[in-house]
């Protein structure tokens, strides 16, 4: 039994990084009604990682207090893990635990990192429904009760995307939107089986079952906690809830290209660790119909490519390397089309405006760019480096390529975020 004596910090779990099965039972150790109910009654325990969020913290605890007071009266817990905050964030949220009597608090002194952070807070939570929630109020807190909605419904994991409907960011710079984008689909290249699953991988605004993750060994790196629950866990069915990402209140942003190559480093961990494994139990669910349509597509472009070049280079005289350009553009227009309306056409209808066909059609291109530059590199390594028949080299440049292409496509370039 573990004990809290009111006010008290929670004590930091020191064994694995391993979630129980069954919540664990934690009582006022002078027997008094603390106003805390007992372990079975509780049904969502949210998690609040903190670090130099003094500017933050009342707020965050009084909105998300507010919210499930009325939502789930007595039926939950907050817990802030404090990651030693030289504002001393873990004070002024201990100072909150008299008039929040849902709040309890974690002060980690040796440890530092969100993901571990969540673990943590999770280890001591007592509830069915495990989530996790920023301290910076960028994740908009009534956005929980969707979650929870579809965990009530039968979901195992309930994930806030920015990138389905009613999603978005509020005001990001191109150059953020770059490198969001380029660490997903560098995700979907390392790991697809698991970042797949999701619109929005990067996301740090979710709500699970207990049993989805209890018992599993996690070996998080850096920020992204939910791609280790999606590399890791053991979930089923998936429900995804729109939210726009909000800008700091108070506070700097603490995103660094240290988070970047974690990021990198914990794909890489997950996907020797689990992917091996991961094919044997489950079978790889891929569209070979869809594929099918995406190849025969590809054949009308080459038809087009070649035509346009002829017409253009041999017919009007132009330049071989403009012509070439032109008719590789027609081409991907071509193939964009029909792949628009036949390949992916379930997915066009769901947002038929023009702005969004533009913006599938401008990221189309970077993707097939993108795959170009993939080939000649593909082509040079088989011919160069593995002394390769130049034509069967050329060929297996071209499968890998199309495969690519398909992929990039299906989970970037039908997919588009809105902004608000």
């Amino acid at each position: 039994m573990v004990t809290i004596r009111n006010g008290s910090l929670l004590p930091v779990p020191s064994k694995p990084l391993q979630i129980s099965r069954l919540p664990l039972d934690v009582q006022p150790v002078d027997g008094s009604d603390s106003g805390v109910p007992s372990s079975t009654s509780i049904h969502l325990s949210l998690i609040v990682p903190t670090y130099n969020e003094s500017g933050n913290i009342e707020k965050i605890v009084r909105i998300l207090s507010n919210l499930l007071d009325q939502a789930l009266p007595h039926h939950y817990e907050l817990i802030v893990v404090d990651d030693d905050s030289p504002d001393r964030t873990w004070e002024l949220a201990q100072a909150l635990m008299q008039e929040y009597p849902h709040l309890h608090v974690m002060r980690r002194q040796t440890e530092r990192g969100l993901s571990t952070a969540v673990i943590r807070g999770w280890q001591a939570a007592r509830g069915e429904f495990l989530g996790v929630i920023d301290g910076d109020l960028q994740h908009p807190p009534e956005v929980l009760l969707k979650l929870l909605s579809e965990l009530d419904q039968g979901a195992d994991l309930a994930v806030a995307s920015r990138h389905v409907e009613e999603g978005g960011v509020s005001d990001w710079s191109i150059i953020r939107r770059f490198l969001s984008r380029g660490a997903q689909m560098l995700g979907l290249v390392i790991l697809p089986r698991a970042i797949s699953r999701v619109s929005d991988p990067m996301s740090g605004y979710f709500m699970l079952r207990r049993r989805a993750i209890a018992g599993k060994l996690l070996n998080p790196l850096g920020y992204k906690i939910l791609i280790e629950v999606l590399g890791r866990g053991a979930i089923e069915q998936i429900a995804e809830v729109g939210y726009v990402f909000q800008e700091r209140e108070e506070g700097e942003s603490k995103v660094t290209w240290k988070q970047y190559k974690e990021y990198i480093h914990h794909l890489l961990r997950l996907r020797f660790s689990t992917g091996r494994l991961g094919r044997v139990r489950q079978k790889i669910d891929f569209p070979i119909g869809r594929f099918s349509r995406f190849i025969l597509v590809g054949f009308s472009g080459l038809i087009v490519d070649m035509g346009s070049l002829y017409l253009l280079y041999d017919i009007l005289g132009l330049g071989l390397t403009r012509s070439a350009i032109l008719a590789a553009e027609l081409a991907i227009i071509n193939n964009f089309f029909w792949n628009d309306r036949w390949t992916f056409g379930d997915l066009s209808k769901k947002q038929p405006q023009w702005r969004k066909v533009i913006k599938r059609l401008a990221k189309f291109n970077i993707v097939c760019l993108m795959g170009l530059i993939l080939k000649i590199l593909l082509l040079n390594a088989l011919f160069n480096g593995l002394h390769l028949n130049a034509y069967i080299a050329n060929f297996l440049a071209i499968a890998a390529v199309t495969i690519w292409n398909f992929w990039i496509n299906l989970k970037l370039s039908w997919r588009v975020t809105e902004t608000k």
